[in-house]
């Protein structure tokens, strides 16, 4: 794992954009263009920069804290987002890129961690729950895609040491 650089722009924007297209785990509705995912980029960096998983020949999956509101108050609060290439989901790259999110969550001095997860994807339930992350409620038909209202799990988790 290490820091994205500019350079990792097309194979995020690759497995993102795949996402978008066919599933529900985001509420995008349509792709990023080039020039989008290089700006996505370059505002990231410092306590919410972007985190990838890299084989060497491949970027795997990728990973970031973003600001989670933006009003002031919230501003020891993050939110995550992961997402892994669909050849190595299942693989333990998810877990490996949400303990090190959580890890750089503390280390930052956030104090809350926050996750929205389409409604009933256990998988990625299952995987919050096992890196600290409660269910704190469910927004419901939040969301619309491919014609289907969509409700939001919301899974906190709170700093180790606060």
């Amino acid at each position: 794992m290490r820091l994205a650089t500019i350079d990792d722009a097309e194979p995020i924007r690759h497995i993102y954009n795949i996402e978008v297209e066919t599933n529900t785990v985001n509420f995008d509705l349509r792709s990023r263009s080039a020039e989008e995912q290089r700006s996505w980029l370059i505002d990231r960096s410092g306590a919410h920069a972007v985190i990838v998983a890299d084989t060497g020949d491949n970027l795997v999956g990728f990973a970031c804290l973003s600001p989670y509101r933006p009003k002031p108050a919230y501003n020891t609060s993050v939110e995550s987002s992961i997402y892994i290439a669909r050849e190595y989901q299942g693989e333990g790259v998810g877990s490996l890129l949400l303990g090190e999110l959580t890890r750089l969550s503390d280390q930052h001095g956030f104090h809350a961690m926050f996750a929205r997860i389409v409604g009933n994807h256990e998988t990625s339930i299952n995987l919050h729950a096992k890196h600290g992350f409660e269910l704190v409620g469910v927004e419901r038909e939040v969301g619309r895609k491919f014609s289907r209202w969509l409700d939001v799990a919301l899974m906190q988790r709170l700093a180790a040491s606060t």
